[in-house]
């Protein structure tokens, strides 16, 4: 396809008035209810498809979808922050100020797929009584930064979506997951895939080092242009995932790997696959 016609395309795709606040909140809605609609369908299909599904919980139900609508969102995050980093003029021109109409459709639905992961986790926490300290606050700082974006017409764009790009984990995530708690983990495409989950997680140290890079050499610049407040919250956003989020979590994946294990249900029944035991006890196996 000729060039000029991907722009023109381009143009008229994202062509809105982003300055216009109706504009900003239709579009944070339109990415909550697009993901909210991903995770029912994820449950609708689940239960039709799915007898591992059927077997779950409430709580591993809620789980399963969860991570469904974050491996459908880490396909846009790839894409767009992808894009920003390796291809555009004008984010490769200018890392601080820069703005395109993509990029403020991108962040809008990003902000209204966050401000549904928010709801969700809180939900989830209250009915069945539980607290993920990491996964709240990863949450809670990544939405108020797009919050912050969304309030701040002015703040570039490229920081935002080198955030976004920090879920490239999630599609793999996901199927390891999903793959694990169908009793597949003896597979070899999940221990292929497990694999590609540490390589990602060692491209997100990457990347973060790359958003240092990107704050320190324009120190001043990125100030201005976000305002004090907002530049705590990316400057605590970025603290957190290098010193916190990215460790630990390349932690826990590498264990995972040598013992494939739920950590999120450790007294739920988890398949093994090839023995057909159930946290040692015998019993038929099933289909996914």
């Amino acid at each position: 396809m000729d060039l000029a016609n991907e722009d023109a395309m381009s143009s008229t795709m994202f062509d809105w008035d982003y300055l216009l606040w109706e504009v900003r909140f239709i579009l944070v809605a339109v990415g909550f209810l697009f993901y909210l609609e991903v995770f029912l369908l994820s449950h609708l299909l689940s239960s039709w498809i799915s007898v591992t599904y059927c077997n779950f919980s409430s709580k591993e139900k809620v789980f399963w979808n969860i991570k469904v609508t974050r491996g459908v969102f880490g396909l846009q995050s790839w894409v767009s922050g992808l894009w920003a980093l390796l291809i555009d003029p004008v984010f490769q021109a200018d890392k601080v100020y820069s703005q395109q109409k993509w990029s403020w459709f991108t962040c809008l639905i990003a902000s209204g797929f966050f401000l549904l992961e928010n709801v969700t986790v809180h939900l989830s926490n209250l009915i069945f009584k539980t607290f993920d300290v990491f996964v709240v606050v990863h949450h809670f700082l990544v939405f108020v930064g797009l919050l912050g974006l969304i309030l701040n017409t002015k703040s570039g764009h490229y920081l935002p979506l080198m955030g976004m790009l920090l879920e490239m984990s999630t599609p793999t995530t996901c199927i390891s997951w999903l793959l694990l708690k169908a009793g597949y983990s003896h597979s070899i495409f999940w221990k292929a895939n497990e694999w590609l989950v540490i390589h990602l997680f060692h491209c997100r140290m990457m990347l973060t080092y790359h958003m240092w890079w990107v704050c320190i050499s324009n120190w001043n610049d990125v100030v201005e242009n976000l305002g004090l407040l907002h530049f705590i919250v990316l400057f605590l956003g970025l603290v957190s995932v290098s010193i916190i989020f990215n460790p630990y979590w390349m932690y826990k994946r590498t264990m995972h790997v040598v013992s494939p294990t739920d950590w999120n249900f450790p007294h739920a029944e988890v398949k093994t696959g090839q023995s057909g035991k159930l946290n040692g006890e015998t019993i038929q196996k099933k289909r996914i």
